[in-house]
């Protein structure tokens, strides 16, 4: 995000941050002001008001940063002790300042800068606690490429114990030409936006009685979701995949072993008293008891690799403020499996499951992605990671290996690995450029160990397996949420929960209609009747806005003619074509999962 972004983009927006905080100050100037970082497509700045503000005071405040901007001022950097810039902010009865500035000098720093605003006659308009990266004028920030674009709620420092601010969200871009096409996308967001067409697709809901970030999923959500788990299983079947099922609890002391509990407590569910001494947990993953299903019986060299996979369902315990529709949630269906290999076969394994994650982007249309190689943090050895530092510099280099093996582009990122070893994971970007997180491949150098597994080498000598954690399409519900946005509700033939609308014009046409139902499901087609009793034109609009990818038209020139009056709802194209032609096209688009 800010971090990477080119420098000249993120000084144009951090500006513009500090232009923001400016006019708000002149507009309602009882004002605390807090933080103001840039973002990926702008920047935002946390406020709290003595009075809220709503959407309608957008342009007030928009005009008052046009005026700062067209008057032009400069930045200039002030360095200033902790202790002085602590007595400035007490001044300027601005609390958020003061504890920010109190914090930096219990961390040791004895100076902070402060960036002030000085306008062409040389007096100060505006000042902030600031660590650089701004244009040397705001008039280089361009008056028309910036727009307010929503508010929201935020608490400081993202605590929900703290103050809740409000966060006002400002786009900004180098043209008036670039702001317009990110406004353009942002309206093709919000038709896209899953939680909108989920509901008016009617795929899955939620519910106040079950819960927050407890997905429901109806018969229609359900169909995409055994969609996937069976293209799933036909890839792991290929590669000899065996399958298991564990159940959505375990006791306490399987995550003790495992070390879950003393690095991922936090996202697990608090743990239940069970027998009135066991403590047991949801399982936040499957892999602790695959662990012990490899356990439960002696292995030898012969028996590797296992690989063994799972349709489990894990519960993350997700802070309510970081919801997201089916984005992030509390209930997941993984699309988890675990290989079990030697150090000799870790690079067939690694990179049979690279080529498999290119697989499914080849079937999902999907051809903008980024692979991250997360390495471990030497800061974090001991406690955000296992304290082994030779074994990650090892399993590092063997994953870097396969990767460029592989001949995939990807990028390191320190410090962000899992606390059992590096891993590779993909972004993907759906039709509207919206960046996805949404699959993952882990080696595991630690808690095979751990967890005593062993099998019996060729010489005799027990061993410990290397362990690989992967899961291709990660969980049902981020990869549907994505699926929803990147076709637009729209789904290819194979994957569409209702396949085709069946429309005869009239009632004179309704048993024809009523025999298609039926041969089209014969063939194992998804196909969904629609009576008579409303008008053509509406049952057409209906079924375009349900976004069923065919609409059969049935009248007396296709009853006679035993055929189908076909539109196509995503070409608009319409044709002709004999009812049996039109069944084994379907059939085999469904079959090759065709686009």
């Amino acid at each position: 995000m800010a971090k990477e972004m080119d420098p000249d983009l993120y000084n144009l927006r951090h500006s513009c941050s500090h232009v923001l905080a400016q006019a708000v100050g002149n507009l309602w100037p009882d004002t605390k002001i807090s933080i103001g970082p840039p973002i990926d497509y702008g920047s935002y700045y946390d406020f709290q008001f003595k009075e809220p503000i709503t959407d309608e005071d957008f342009k007030k405040i928009e005009k008052e940063m046009r005026s700062i901007i067209n008057k032009g001022q400069k930045f200039e950097e002030e360095k200033m002790s902790s202790d002085d810039s602590i007595k400035f902010w007490k001044k300027m009865k601005q609390p958020f300042k003061v504890e920010l500035v109190e914090d930096l000098k219990k961390d040791g720093e004895t100076e902070v800068t402060h960036y002030k605003n000085i306008d062409s006659k040389g007096a100060e308009t505006f000042v902030d606690l600031c660590a650089g990266g701004h244009k040397d004028d705001v008039k280089e920030i361009p008056a028309d490429g910036f727009k307010i674009m929503s508010l929201a709620g935020a608490y400081w420092r993202g605590d929900e114990k703290n103050q809740q601010l409000t966060r006002i969200y400002v786009a900004v871009f180098p043209s008036k030409e670039e702001l317009t096409q990110h406004l353009v996308m942002v309206e093709e967001a919000k038709k896209r936006d899953h939680r909108k067409l989920g509901k008016e697709l009617g795929l899955f809901t939620f519910s106040d009685m079950v819960g927050p970030g407890l997905p429901l999923w109806t018969p229609k959500g359900t169909v995409i979701c055994d969609e996937l788990e069976k293209l799933a299983k036909e890839m792991e079947d290929k590669d000899d995949y065996v399958r298991v099922r564990t159940p959505h609890i375990a006791k306490g002391k399987l995550y003790e072993q495992t070390g879950h509990l003393a690095h991922y407590k936090e996202a697990m569910f608090p743990p239940m008293e069970i027998d009135g001494e066991e403590t047991y947990y949801l399982k936040p993953m499957n892999c602790p008891h695959h662990h012990e299903i490899f356990a439960s019986q002696p292995r030898s060299y012969r028996d590797l690799p296992i690989r063994m996979a799972e349709y489990g369902h894990c519960y993350r315990y997700e802070d309510s403020g970081a919801l997201f529709g089916l984005m992030r949630v509390r209930s997941l269906s993984m699309n988890d499996a675990h290989m079990y290999c030697t150090e000799e076969q870790f690079e067939d394994e690694f990179m049979a499951v690279t080529k498999m994650y290119l697989k499914y982007f080849e079937i999902f249309g999907i051809d903008k992605y980024k692979m991250r190689f997360s390495l471990h943090g030497k800061d974090g050895l001991g406690e955000k990671y296992v304290n082994e530092p030779e074994l990650w510099v090892k399993t590092e280099e063997m994953v870097r290996k396969v990767m460029k093996k592989s001949g995939c582009e990807f990028e390191e990122v320190p410090d962000e690995a899992a606390f059992y070893g590096p891993k590779i994971d993909i972004e993907v970007w759906s039709a509207i450029g919206r960046e996805f997180s949404i699959a993952t491949n882990q080696i595991d150098f630690d808690v095979p160990r751990k967890m005593g597994l062993k099998y019996t080498d060729k010489d005799g000598s027990e061993k410990t397996p290397l362990c690989i954690h992967r899961a291709p399409l990660g969980t049902h519900e981020r990869t549907i949420g994505f699926l929803i946005e990147h076709f637009a509700g729209l789904f290819p033939l194979w994957l569409a929960p209702v396949q085709m609308g069946i429309i005869p014009v009239a009632e004179p046409h309704a048993k024809y209609a009523q025999d298609v139902v039926q041969k089209l499901k014969s063939q194992g087609l998804r196909p969904q009747y629609m009576d008579p009793a409303d008008s053509l034109g509406k049952r057409i609009r209906e079924g375009e806005k349900q976004k069923y990818p065919y609409l059969l038209v049935l009248g007396e020139k296709e009853v006679s003619g035993n055929s189908v009056a076909v539109r196509d709802v995503k070409t608009k194209e319409q044709a002709e074509v004999p009812l049996d032609e039109f069944i084994k096209r379907a059939v085999e688009d469904v079959r090759s999962r065709s686009l």
